[in-house]
């Protein structure tokens, strides 16, 4: 196992990735660093569902061990959305000032013990040998009432903790990183793979 590629083209994300399994022995490239390029329609319902489906795209152009995620917010007052449409909530182009500032203006008027969200990430591996792995976690807050924070990126400033007092995107990244869901999902996927390899 010297080489993972990551089905992402998402910079902040690779970031994150490579910050969590830094202590692992293995390259870990996008998959436009592998020269891999395939257009993905993710039309699967569920987070894991997309991630397989990413994973399984990637994986028909490698040998190497393909990770894919799907992540998003849940806003259980609105019915668990943005969930598996969180980067294309309002349209993929929009930016995420606007998405957070949407998102702030239909909770309006809602109490806090109403506004409970949580971020979900799964993470799906192909193994050389196409044997499929997943691994779920979840980073549970609430809404807040106005975007905070300049450390995170997407839907992270409007994630509020109620154990930290602040938004996800104004934790630190080793905070963030030991308590988010992609990094709690990573840790699960690493054992997975180092008990499957």
């Amino acid at each position: 196992m010297n080489r993972i590629i990551f089905a992402t083209g998402n910079k902040d994300k690779m970031r994150e990735i490579r910050e969590i399994m830094a202590d692992m022995d293995v390259e870990i490239w996008s998959m436009r660093e592998a020269g891999i390029q395939v257009d993905i329609v993710e039309d699967g319902t569920t987070f894991a569902e997309n991630a397989i489906i990413k994973a399984k795209a990637v994986a028909e152009h490698t040998d190497a061990i393909v990770l894919a995620d799907d992540s998003g917010l849940e806003i259980d007052y609105l019915n668990k959305e943005p969930g598996v449409y969180s980067a294309r909530y309002m349209g993929e182009d929009t930016s995420y000032d606007i998405k957070n500032a949407n998102l702030i203006q239909r909770l309006e008027g809602v109490p806090k013990e109403k506004r409970t969200a949580r971020f979900v990430a799964v993470i799906a591996a192909v193994l050389p040998d196409k044997r499929v792995l997943t691994a779920e976690g979840t980073m549970e807050g609430y809404i807040g009432y106005a975007p905070e924070g300049e450390n995170g990126f997407g839907y992270d400033p409007i994630l509020f903790l109620d154990e930290y007092g602040c938004s996800s995107a104004a934790l630190s990244r080793e905070q963030k990183n030991a308590i988010s869901h992609r990094g709690k999902a990573l840790r699960e996927m690493r054992a997975l793979l180092e008990e499957n390899m």
